[in-house]
C-alpha cells in the first residue's frame, strides 16, 4: 500500500465531506447522553455516599450488595438486559431510556465509592464542630462536609467523567444514533475508514481539555501532599 492509498483509506476529504452531516449528529446525540448520564450519575453516587455514613446494617449491607453489584456487571451487559431483557418481563424501554437506567446504576455506584472516600476524608473533628453550631446531620453534609469532600476527590471524579463520556459510545449497541454508530454507518455505504478516523478526531478534541485539566489538578494535589 502506498501512502498515497492509505490517505484514501484513512483519511479522505471527499468521504469526510459526504460523511460529516451524520457524524455531526451523532456527536450532537454524544453531547445529549453526556449531559443526561452524567447528572444522573453524580445525583446517584451522592444519594449512595450519603447513604454510605448509615452505620445501620439494614442500610449498609444491601448498600454494600448494590455496589458491589453494578461495579461487577459490565456496562454493556447491562445495557443489552435492560433493553432487550425487561420487555420479556413486560416493561418496555426506549433505548435513551435504556441507556439512561443503565448508566444511573453503573455509573452512580463509581462515582458513590469516589464520593464515599472524599466523605471519609475529610477530618470528624469538623463534623462535631459543625453540629455544636445547631447544623443538623444532614445540613452537616450538605454544607461543611460534601463541599470539601468533592473537592478532596475532584481529579478522581472529573476522570470517572471522562470515562462516562467515553463509555456512551456504548449506546450504538441499541441502535442510538450516537457518534460512533454514525461513523460506522457512514463507513459501511462508504467502505472507507475515514469515518472512523473522524470520530476519534472528534472525541480527541473534546476530551484533550478535560485531560488536560485532570493532569493540572494532580499535579497540583501530589505537589499539595508533599
Amino acid at each position: 500500500m502506498t501512502f498515497d492509498d492509505f490517505l484514501l483509506a484513512f483519511f479522505s476529504l471527499e468521504i469526510l465531506e459526504q460523511a460529516w452531516p451524520i457524524l455531526w449528529q451523532g456527536f450532537r446525540m454524544t453531547l445529549l447522553l453526556s449531559a443526561i448520564v452524567i447528572p444522573l450519575g453524580l445525583g446517584g453516587g451522592i444519594v449512595l455516599a450519603l447513604l454510605s455514613t448509615v452505620r445501620h446494617p439494614l442500610v449498609r449491607w444491601p448498600l454494600m450488595a448494590w455496589v458491589d453489584l453494578f461495579r461487577a456487571l459490565p456496562p454493556l451487559v447491562l445495557l443489552i438486559f435492560i433493553y432487550a431483557g425487561l420487555p420479556f418481563a413486560g416493561f418496555e424501554v426506549s433505548a435513551i431510556g435504556a441507556v439512561a437506567i443503565g448508566f444511573f446504576l453503573n455509573t452512580g455506584a463509581y462515582y458513590g465509592e469516589i464520593l464515599r472516600a472524599g466523605i471519609e476524608s475529610v477530618p470528624r473533628g469538623q463534623q462535631e464542630a459543625a453540629r455544636s453550631t445547631g447544623l443538623t446531620r444532614w445540613q452537616t453534609m450538605a454544607y461543611v462536609v460534601l463541599p470539601q469532600a468533592v473537592r478532596n476527590v475532584l481529579p478522581d471524579l472529573i476522570s470517572n467523567t471522562l470515562e462516562v463520556v467515553k463509555l456512551t459510545s456504548i449506546a450504538s449497541v441499541v441502535a442510538l444514533p450516537e457518534l460512533l454508530f454514525q461513523a460506522r454507518q457512514a463507513q459501511s455505504v462508504t467502505y472507507n475508514a475515514t469515518p472512523i478516523m473522524a470520530a476519534a478526531v472528534i472525541y480527541f478534541v473534546l476530551l484533550w481539555p478535560v485531560v488536560r485539566l485532570l493532569s493540572r489538578l494532580e499535579n497540583r494535589q501530589l505537589a499539595g501532599g508533599r
